[in-house]
């Protein structure tokens, strides 16, 4: 059985000191979606996880318990188009171990080119459930 860990890091919307800071989230994928994260996924590209949060813990080499938490993957999927991901990588400094992701479906011709509508600013302080 195959079995892919990664990490994602998911950006807080505060900002600390003026600086973004980040939560780095350790997932862990199994059978298929383990095969499909290790083909697909790359640093940088935006995507959608579903899963449980499984604790544990082990002791390390130097006698310590060291607690773990980790996402065991039940779904997992891209959060952006094809182009955007695409676009964000041509920026990006090439690694050795990126992989084109597959093709997304294609946006309907009622929205903007990327298929992600754009969502105006400060409209989250009106929506209950952020």
């Amino acid at each position: 059985m195959a079995i892919a860990r990664y990490t994602l890091a998911v950006d807080r919307r505060t900002r600390r000191d003026g600086e973004a800071t980040a939560d780095f989230i350790g997932c862990v994928a199994f059978g298929r979606s383990a095969e499909f994260a290790e083909k697909y996924f790359r640093q940088g590209l935006k995507i959608v996880v579903t899963g449980r949060i499984q604790t544990g813990s082990y002791t390390n080499r130097e006698g310590q318990k060291v607690y773990t938490t980790d996402v065991v993957v039940e779904e997992q999927e891209f959060a952006e188009s094809k182009a955007s991901s695409d676009n964000y990588a041509s920026a990006q400094p090439r690694q050795s171990y990126s992989n084109s992701a597959p093709a997304a479906p294609a946006p309907s011709s009622a929205g903007p080119a990327d298929g992600f509508m754009n969502i105006p600013d400060g409209i989250d302080e009106e929506l209950p459930f952020i």
